[in-house]
């Protein structure tokens, strides 16, 4: 199909009004959501005295930096359902981290939530280039995982035709897709590259898939990616941004017509940038980290939530919202290697400088002594398979330099055969394996 630029009258009056009528909407809505939820959930009643801030305090935007920051632990702390701020019987779903790391952080919604969930990835989809009767094959995880069931409805919402396939089932995918010939497709960067390595064995071009749309989301991936799964598949790459604490995709997602970073729907959710260590607001364009106030949460209002996202909020272009560059990294999936700070995204961006190289790669970092060592595993592309030896050290020499021009740190480079790493079969890849000891 070819790619639909939105016209005016599609968009939500919203999104074309002027910065002042956006303001005026979230100062409305910000006071709401704050009375909302000191009222009805005694954590953040507690939290606000305590901070000495009473919602009566909010008079502008700005006075929002005078509330408290919440994280991930407040959520575990009040396991399961001590953050809901509606009755249990009026909450009508719940999702759920996998809580690898300790409890899963537990999310619910109200039917109204639901609605305004659907709406806004209805809205994202349409912002990619999607419109009604398209076909939309989802390969994001389904269950308790908000990425598949929130792009599920929110294409039915905008009148879309949905395959829910979920994650894993590779070659089923493939089939699916070259018979019923979805026009968009919605899944995690790193998995599309298996459904395109999947096209490639087959021997299927990619001028010759019907998708034209993919809509990426629910880990980092650079511009580096984007060139990679467009030349793969043949479809133009757009970023969805969401999280499950505040939503679940559709937080944000990049216009078809700019792609210069996801716009966050501001009329939602309302975003600052903060210094990662101290707290305090950064200005609008200075990297940070993404904190987010929920404007029209009804089960679980979120107040000043920490993602731990790393990024700046940009001017608005193709919307009246401001938008989001693209994710540097997490603040706490950074790593510290030899008292250099470094994202795997920035190593992801200098492998995909190589044209022979693929987009899988791994990140194995190990300690002697109290010398931190990186070894940066990568793939050839299936084409360049039967690259010699001494052409394969080239093209090692070549990354490490950029790595260490660039990003700061030495690496050993290892360049492997096509297939050597393993495939993601549940959406997200894991790309760093920390093998140093822990200091004591």
């Amino acid at each position: 199909m070819p790619v639909k630029i939105p016209r005016p009258a599609d968009l939500d009056p919203i999104e074309k009004a002027s910065r002042d009528e956006v303001a005026a909407l979230q100062l409305e809505r910000l006071k709401w959501s704050l009375r909302h939820a000191y009222d009805k959930v005694p954590h953040y009643r507690r939290k606000f005295e305590a901070h000495g801030v009473h919602p009566d305090d909010l008079r502008s935007l700005s006075d929002l930096s005078r509330f408290p920051l919440s994280t991930k632990a407040d959520l575990r702390d009040n396991y399961p359902f001590g953050l809901f701020a509606v009755p249990r019987d009026e909450v009508v779903r719940v999702h759920a981290s996998s809580g690898t790391t300790g409890k899963p952080t537990v999310v619910g919604y109200t039917q109204t939530d639901i609605d305004n969930w659907a709406h806004l990835v209805a809205r994202s989809i349409r912002a990619a280039g999607g419109r009604r009767g398209d076909m939309v094959h989802v390969a994001y995880g389904y269950g308790l995982f908000t990425g598949g069931l929130g792009a599920h409805y929110g294409a039915e919402r905008l009148g879309c035709t949905v395959v829910p396939m979920s994650g894993g089932q590779t070659e089923k995918q493939v089939q699916l897709i070259l018979d019923f010939k979805p026009d968009i497709i919605m899944v995690t960067p790193s998995y599309s590259l298996v459904i395109a390595e999947e096209f490639e064995r087959l021997g299927i071009a990619p001028e010759d898939i019907s998708v034209k749309v993919g809509i990426f989301g629910a880990e980092p991936w650079g511009e580096g990616m984007r060139s990679e799964i467009e030349r793969k598949l043949g479809l133009d790459a757009v970023d969805i941004y969401g999280l499950s604490e505040v939503m679940g995709p559709g937080v944000a997602c990049e216009c078809i017509e700019s792609k210069d970073g996801p716009v966050i729907w501001e009329d939602h959710f309302y975003p600052e940038i903060i210094h990662p260590e101290t707290g305090e607001p950064v200005a609008d364009g200075e990297e940070g980290e993404l904190v987010f106030t929920s404007l029209t949460k009804q089960a679980l209002p979120i107040i000043r939530y920490r993602t731990r996202d790393l990024t700046r909020l940009l001017a608005p272009t193709s919307r009246a919202f401001r938008r989001m560059s693209r994710i540097v990294g997490r603040s706490d999936d950074m790593l510290i290697v030899r008292g250099v700070n470094v994202f795997p995204t920035q190593i992801e961006e200098q492998i995909l400088r190589e044209p022979e190289l693929s987009g899988n790669y791994q990140i194995v970092l190990t300690r002697e002594g109290h010398l931190d060592n990186v070894q940066v595993r990568c793939e050839l592309q299936p084409a360049a398979q039967g690259m010699g030896a001494d052409k394969r050290a080239a093209v090692a020499r070549s990354v490490a330099h950029h790595i260490k021009t660039l990003v700061g740190v030495s690496t050993d480079v290892q360049v492997m055969d096509f297939g050597a790493l393993p495939r993601t079969q549940t959406g997200k890849a894991r790309r760093v394996w920390d093998e140093r000891p822990v200091l004591k």
